[in-house]
C-alpha cells in the first residue's frame, strides 16, 4: 500500500512548494531617482522632544562624521569661491571619497541633491554646521604652552570655525601672566575655577605625558565636556566626557608603513630572474625574495 504525503497548501502535484514571486531589484545608489534638498527646521521637536537635527545626529556613525566635518571645509572652501551648486562627482572628489559613500552621509541629513543640477552648497553648509554643532560657540582652553601649545593658541583659524581660545595654562613659572595670542597664561592650579567662570567647553592638552591625567581631571572638574589630547597616554574620563586622542608619532608611523609597502610593491613589479613582467620572483638560495625576507620585502613592524 502506498501512503499519500499531504501536499502543502498551493504545492503543485510533485509535492513542490509554490515559488515565491521574485523581489525587485533594488535600483543602483548611484542611479536611484533623487528629489529635491528639504530644508532643515529651525525649530521644532522629533521623538522624546529632540530636535529634529538632534534626532538624524544620533543615528550618525562617527566615521561619517569624520567625513561630514571635510565636506564642511570643502563646502566652505568653494563658498568663498563663490559657487552655489556642487555635484556629488566634484565634492567627492575634492574630499577624497567615493560618491556612492558621500551621498550615503549626506543622505543622513535629509539631502538627497537634485539630478542634474547637483546640492546647494549654502544649504549643504548649513545642514553640517547645525548636525556638528556648529550654530554656536564652543570655547577652547589650552593646556601646555610649549611649542605646540604656542602654535594653537596663536592659530587664527579657530575663532572663524566656532572655536575661540578663551583660556591657556602652564606651570612655568615665566609664563604665567605672559599673553599668548592676546591672552595671559594662568597657572593649572586655576583650571577648575577659570573654565568653569569662562564657560570653557573643549580642552585641549598639550602637555608632556606625565602631567596629562592630572590636567584631565582639572578641566573635568571645571565643567569641560570634550578633551583633544595630544599627550601619548590613554586618560581615564568618566562616561559622559568625550575625548579624541592625536598621536602624532603613531600617524607618522602609519605613513612611513605605506612607504615602505608602496617601495616594496615598486621593487616587486620591476621583476627579477623569475617570470619577465610579473614581478614573480625566484629563490636564488636565500630563503626569500631576492634574500630579503621570509615575505619577499622587507620586515617592518609598527608600533604604536
Amino acid at each position: 500500500m502506498v501512503t499519500q504525503r499531504g501536499r502543502r497548501d498551493g504545492a503543485d502535484s510533485a509535492g513542490r512548494p509554490p515559488r515565491r514571486p521574485r523581489r525587485p531589484a533594488t535600483p543602483d545608489a548611484d542611479n536611484a531617482p533623487t528629489a529635491e534638498i528639504p530644508a532643515v527646521p529651525a525649530e521644532g521637536t522629533g521623538r522624546n522632544g529632540d530636535a529634529p537635527e538632534a534626532v538624524r545626529a544620533k543615528s550618525i556613525p562617527e566615521a561619517a562624521v569624520a567625513r561630514l566635518a571635510v565636506y564642511l571645509r570643502v563646502l566652505s572652501g568653494m563658498s568663498e569661491q563663490g559657487a552655489t551648486t556642487v555635484s556629488s562627482e566634484e565634492l567627492s572628489q575634492a574630499a577624497g571619497v567615493n560618491s556612492a559613500k558621500l551621498r550615503k552621509d549626506l543622505s543622513y541629513l535629509g539631502s538627497y541633491g537634485t539630478r542634474g543640477v547637483g546640492y546647494e552648497v549654502s544649504v549643504l553648509v548649513s545642514q553640517i554646521e547645525r548636525i556638528l554643532g556648529l550654530t554656536r560657540q564652543h570655547k577652547v582652553a589650552v593646556v601646555g604652552i610649549g611649542n605646540l601649545g604656542h602654535a594653537l593658541a596663536n592659530y587664527g583659524g579657530f575663532p572663524g570655525r566656532g572655536f575661540p581660545v578663551e583660556a591657556l595654562f602652564d606651570l612655568d613659572a615665566d609664563l604665567i601672566g605672559v599673553p599668548v595670542g592676546g591672552l595671559p597664561v594662568s597657572h593649572m592650579d586655576d583650571i577648575p575655577r577659570v573654565c568653569a567662570e569662562r564657560g570653557i567647553s573643549i580642552g585641549v592638552i598639550a602637555t608632556p605625558p606625565t602631567a596629562a591625567q592630572s590636567v584631565c581631571d582639572r578641566l573635568v572638574a571645571g565643567g569641560v565636556q570634550c578633551i583633544l589630547n595630544f599627550a601619548p597616554v590613554v586618560l581615564q574620563v568618566p562616561a559622559h566626557i568625550e575625548v579624541r586622542k592625536v598621536d602624532l608619532a603613531v600617524e607618522l608611523q602609519i605613513l612611513s608603513f605605506h612607504v615602505a609597502r608602496r617601495a616594496d610593491d615598486a621593487a616587486g613589479s620591476q621583476g627579477n630572474s623569475g617570470l619577465p613582467g610579473t614581478g614573480l620572483p625566484s629563490d636564488n638560495g636565500k630563503g626569500g625574495r631576492n634574500g630579503s625576507g621570509p615575505d619577499g620585502g622587507r620586515e617592518m613592524v609598527v608600533r604604536s
